[in-house]
């Protein structure tokens, strides 16, 4: 039998109550790793716990906007399983769809302060215990398509995620002395509460619109296949990868669908 892929490893995922951090949670601990899920939903959090077994998930309530909650976070999570191996930051929220026009400023810092200062606060607090113990740990952040595309989200989360890019590549920079690899994770549309919640939309409606326009037709992006990658992120087989942002969208974000389809 091949050895589990993250055996014997400790992680958080931040979001990881539903969503996509819900299916990593469910990826990291069938590749053999000890998983604390941090969020604010509680009473998803501790089901999804007791769910998967308590013998190898945790539940802490965490609001990465509070500095003071991702340092309590880590220190749980020191404390139950002795190490930190691995930071998924993948908690964000979507923002308004508003225009320019009407921004409310207040959104934005709002928006900013989950998908880019909680981010920065997850990186501080776990690379403070990696490189205090010397672990060469690996640190992945969730942004998205909207990261490197303009007009595909709303302008709060757009910003956002194109900032959040910028700050994996910048503290991959210092952190590479130390053994620590730091990586982002661009998805094109994944079907979640959040995002049905961010766009008014049944869960069966927005996936047909996703894939309406998805360049790469016959599969439909879904949490599992992020968590999959997060686990590539994770897992020693991307022991060289840092400062890289893995896009996985079939495409969408490098053709333009203006033009069009030229068939012989």
């Amino acid at each position: 039998m091949s050895k589990l892929r993250l055996e014997g490893k400790v992680a958080i995922v931040t979001g990881g109550a539903s969503g996509i951090g819900e299916d990593a949670v469910k990826t990291f601990v069938e590749n053999g790793a000890f998983v604390v899920i941090a969020d604010i939903n509680d009473e998803l959090g501790h089901q999804l716990a007791t769910s998967i077994g308590l013998d190898k998930v945790s539940y802490h309530h965490c609001d990465v906007r509070d500095e003071k909650q991702v340092e309590q976070t880590v220190s749980f999570t020191l404390e139950k399983y002795g190490t930190l191996d691995i930071m998924f930051s993948n908690a964000g929220i979507a923002g308004p769809m508003s225009s320019i026009l009407e921004f409310d400023l207040n959104e934005f810092d709002n928006t900013m302060a989950v998908n880019v200062r909680g981010v920065a606060a997850t990186i501080k607090h776990a690379a403070r215990v990696m490189v205090d113990r010397k672990i060469r740990g690996s640190i992945i952040c969730t942004a998205s398509v909207a990261g490197s595309v303009g007009g595909c989200s709303g302008h709060d989360y757009s910003t956002s995620k194109h900032g959040l890019i910028g700050l994996v590549r910048s503290t991959c920079s210092e952190l590479g002395a130390y053994g620590i690899r730091v990586n982002s994770i661009s998805p094109y549309l994944v079907v979640t509460p959040l995002a049905c919640r961010a766009l008014g939309m049944e869960l069966g409606e927005l996936e047909a619109n996703g894939n309406n326009i998805a360049n790469l037709k016959g599969v439909t992006l879904k949490g599992k296949h992020i968590a999959e990658a997060a686990l590539f992120l994770a897992s020693d087989e991307s022991a060289y990868i840092s400062g890289h942002n893995l896009v996985v969208d079939g495409g969408f974000s490098v053709i333009n669908t203006a033009f069009p389809n030229i068939k012989k």
